[in-house]
């Protein structure tokens, strides 16, 4: 329901259809957009058949933004740990795209290509993003706004300026210095 109101989001943990193909794991996240219902895929009429290439092509341009397309036909179990990534991305593709924690577990070089593929996509589809993440590097970098939790509550929330300056978030996460 909530992917049918133009949001989708990525998970810490990767969850993609192993067998399936790059493209087909994109089409899964594109048939909530979809109209076609049970006779349509039965009977396979012009609109059904229509809807459906526009499906397949909406995805493997997605697929193409996220520098994936020319894996389409590869299972998707088959892509290194950074590819899986962007093509969870690729299939989360919405008006509002959350990603959570979409660097976990990436090495230092995956993770600049994500940051780069995020602003990419925020500026070519008109995004907004909502990241949950851990590397502040990329949080600091790549946000507008920035809502800073401790325990569950917020303690900071801001410009990424206001909230690298903001004495609650040094204290909770940085640390405070010594004053001989």
């Amino acid at each position: 329901e909530i992917t049918s109101l133009g949001m989708a989001r990525t998970f810490q943990n990767i969850r993609l259809f192993p067998t399936m193909t790059v493209l087909e794991n994109v089409m899964i996240g594109r048939h909530c957009r979809t109209s076609a219902g049970i006779a349509g895929a039965v009977f396979q009429d012009s609109r059904t058949k229509a809807e459906e290439q526009a499906t397949i092509d909406r995805s493997y341009e997605l697929l193409r933004e996220v520098g994936l397309n020319m894996h389409y036909q590869d299972e998707a179990r088959n892509l290194s740990y950074g590819a899986q990534r962007r093509l969870e991305i690729a299939r989360a593709l919405a008006a509002v795209l959350l990603l959570d924690e979409p660097a976990a577990g990436m090495n230092p070089q995956e993770t600049l290509e994500l940051k780069s593929l995020i602003l990419h996509l925020r500026k070519e589809f008109d995004l907004s993003i909502l990241l949950i993440e851990h590397d502040m590097g990329m949080v600091m970098s790549l946000s507008d706004r920035i809502y800073v939790m401790e325990y569950g509550s917020r303690i900071a929330m801001g410009t990424p300026q206001e909230v690298r300056e903001n004495p609650r978030v040094i204290k909770a996460y940085l640390g405070e210095s010594d004053h001989a």
